[in-house]
């Protein structure tokens, strides 16, 4: 029996190294990483060296920029970024954050780091020299980064004006259930919506080990999958309409504030930020940083401050859960990892193999004294320490929804009461600071597909998400026809017969496309005072309406329709020909428009010169997956999978996003290899090209 039991030992050790291959990174022709290794630590050592390869220069920069440095390293010009940073304490929540990580993930994270380090110490001429002086990283440095971005940028971005940088800053993501799938399978639309630049940007993996093969995105510099599928199940990511972030106004009192009407001393630190000047020289100022029971001030006057409250500084695994959600393997595994709640913000979608689909109202609400909105989502005035939230609500007082009797789950940032239709969270049972109530055009047309389909196909359900109907044109077109029969000019009139012609979607072909944008642009649908109709909760879908001031509007078509013939000597442009797509030499007519006007597809376009507009951000990743006996996957990473000057996947898939097309995700180990192009192979502790 002794015997029999060495011999198994000995059989069971030598079975397992020759299971062990070694880690290889086989790239594809859009330059997307296919990872396979043996562990989790290996294969996060494999995504920071691919990652440096994909985005090596803009990973430096904004991890210096995360330090708080950046004017040190780059210039006095990014002082104000470093004084931000340091303000919300975000270099000591860093350091917290790497000492009372799971143990798991700190290895984790730490292979990462290695894999950036490793890459830069191998290809030195891949970082600019003047990046250079960031090397090298350290886990605090992803640690400060995903704060940055996770605070400054979500959490706190509406309080801190950090979304004023791109107001489109959202994203659409839509679930099919079995019984509403022409398949009969469940199937799962990702789609962020996000600024195409900085740290906005996501980077495409596939990762696989050993009884998981996950694939999806992250944003850049950021470890693991944050928006992925697997084979038994995935999940997207929507800004949601939470307000979990609180400022708070404070009256100032011979050097302190009141709180309860008693003076409070600040908690005083001082900090000195170095700078670069124009020469080249190094210069100093010092920052005073206070911090009030309400949380660090970041703005002072003569007799007023304001302080910012953000509740997620406590959970430093935020990381860690979406590794646990990328190798779940059942909705029970999935929302265990879920209920971890490390994540502070986003929406949750979720379909799986078994038929699932669910929506959560993901993030970290706190618990307040009362329950008006238009309290905690304005500026808190007072001083009062009963406004002072100490604790949230947990995973089970968040609003759900598994399986609807609809048969399908939609998000696209409106509040989760909307999530299906006819409603099913019945939102009387939340305190009313949870989520306000409203639906805006782009939800409207999201959940107009979705009803009006009884039975969808994937090839609809990818038609469904390129959708460019302005849904704003429904509601007004025909009143503002009406008024242009009773107040319109010579001018108005001739735009009225290209508006009539107009396909009202915004295609690349579409004629009339820039003339409504424009105009509804000009009439600020933000505001909802153009509409005669306000949005009306009784009737959803089919408000608001009409035109408050029809001889106004007429008037302020009049007005673009003559700046349109003037510019361009007509007023009937296809949208394609002055909304483009361009990255480098790439240059392609575009399609997609503001989400304000109604259109599912959101591009955001900036002027680049007196006639010509360049999407910078909106569809960023794109994913549409059917949950089969086998994975079907359609994939798109707009911009491209690598922001490296010269690179040739910088700007490769906008021929698709401007062609309304969707790639295959090459998901199985077989499709992988028939597309490889370069493999790397894992050889004494770095990664080597195979010839």
């Amino acid at each position: 029996m002794r015997y029999y039991l060495i011999v198994l030992f000995i059989a069971t050790i030598f079975h397992a190294t020759a299971q062990q291959k070694p880690a290889t990174i086989q790239w594809d022709e859009w330059g997307i990483p296919h990872i396979t290794a043996n562990n989790d630590e290996e294969l996060m050592y494999a995504q920071g060296w691919a990652s440096m390869q994909m985005h090596g220069n803009l990973i430096t920069e904004l991890y210096g920029r995360a330090r708080g440095k950046g004017a040190e390293y780059w210039g006095k010009q990014k002082l104000k970024e470093d004084m931000f940073i340091n303000m919300l304490g975000f270099p000591e929540l860093a350091e917290e954050w790497t000492a009372n990580q799971d143990p798991a993930y700190k290895k984790m994270l730490s292979a990462y780091v290695r894999g950036l380090n490793d890459y830069a110490s191998a290809h030195p001429e891949s970082v600019k020299p003047e990046n250079r002086v960031i090397l090298p990283f350290s886990e605090k440095d992803v640690n400060l980064h995903a704060i940055f971005v996770v605070f400054g940028r979500f959490v706190g971005g509406s309080e801190l004006g950090g979304d004023l940088e791109w107001k489109e800053m959202g994203s659409n993501t839509l679930a099919v259930g079995p019984s509403r799938s022409a398949s009969k399978k469940a199937m799962l639309v990702q789609n962020p919506h996000l600024p195409w630049f900085g740290e906005f940007l996501f980077a495409e993996f596939h990762m696989m080990k050993p009884g998981q093969n996950i694939y999806g995105s992250n944003l850049v510099g950021l470890p693991g999958i944050a928006i992925a599928f697997n084979e038994n199940l995935g999940w997207s990511h929507t800004n949601n309409t939470i307000d979990n972030a609180d400022t708070y106004e404070l009256q100032l009192k011979d050097g302190g504030y009141l709180l309860d009407g008693v003076k409070k001393d600040f908690t005083v630190r001082k900090k000195i930020l170095k700078y670069k000047d124009g020469d080249g020289k190094m210069g100093e100022q010092e920052l005073t940083i206070l911090t009030a029971e309400q949380g660090p001030v970041v703005n002072m006057g003569k007799e007023k401050a304001l302080a910012i409250r953000m509740p997620g500084y406590d959970r430093p695994n935020i990381g860690y859960q979406w590794w646990k959600m990328a190798n779940a393997k059942s909705f029970e595994e999935f929302e265990s990892a879920v209920k971890m709640a490390q994540i502070p913000f986003w929406n949750i979608m979720y379909a799986d193999k078994k038929g699932n689909i669910f929506y959560l109202f993901n993030g970290l609400v706190p618990k307040r004294a009362d329950g008006a909105w238009a309290k905690w989502d304005n500026i808190i005035k007072g001083g009062k320490s009963s406004d002072i939230w100490t604790t949230v609500h947990p995973y089970e007082d968040l609003p759900k929804l598994k399986n609807p009797s609809s048969g399908w789950l939609q998000n696209s940032n409106d509040p989760p009461w909307s999530c299906t239709y006819p409603f099913e969270i019945d939102a009387k049972k939340y305190p009313p600071y949870m989520s306000p109530h409203f639906m805006d055009f782009r939800n409207q047309s999201s959940i107009r597909m979705m009803a009006d389909d009884s039975s969808i196909t994937f090839d609809e359900l990818v038609a469904y998400k390129h959708s460019t109907r302005l849904e704003l044109a429904e509601r007004v077109l025909d009143d503002l026809f009406k008024a242009i029969d009773e107040h319109g000019t010579a001018t108005s009139k001739e735009a009225k017969a290209v508006l009539e012609k107009w396909d009202r979607n915004a295609d690349a072909t579409s004629t009339g496309a820039v003339l409504f944008i424009q105009w509804a642009m000009a009439m600020n649908p933000f505001s909802g005072r153009m509409f005669a109709v306000k949005w009306d909760e009784k009737n959803p879908r089919k408000t608001p309406d009409g035109l408050a001031d029809p001889k106004g509007a007429v008037a302020k078509l009049d007005e673009v329709a003559a700046k349109l013939k003037t510019k361009y000597g007509t007023m009937a442009i296809p949208y394609g020909d002055i909304v483009r797509l361009r990255s480098g030499t790439i240059d392609l007519p575009a399609n997609g428009s503001e989400g304000a006007v109604g259109s599912f597809r959101v591009a955001g376009a900036s002027p680049v010169d007196e006639k010509t507009f360049q999407i910078d951000g909106g569809d960023s990743w794109v994913g549409v997956i059917e949950f089969g006996n086998k994975i079907k996957a359609k994939v798109l990473m707009s911009y491209g999978n690598s922001s490296q000057e010269g690179n040739p996947h910088f700007g490769d898939q906008l021929k698709y996003f401007s062609e309304k097309k969707l790639r295959d995700a090459y998901f199985y180990p077989a499709d992988v290899e028939k597309h490889k192009v370069r493999t790397e192979q894992l050889k004494n502790g770095r990664f080597i090209l195979l010839q």
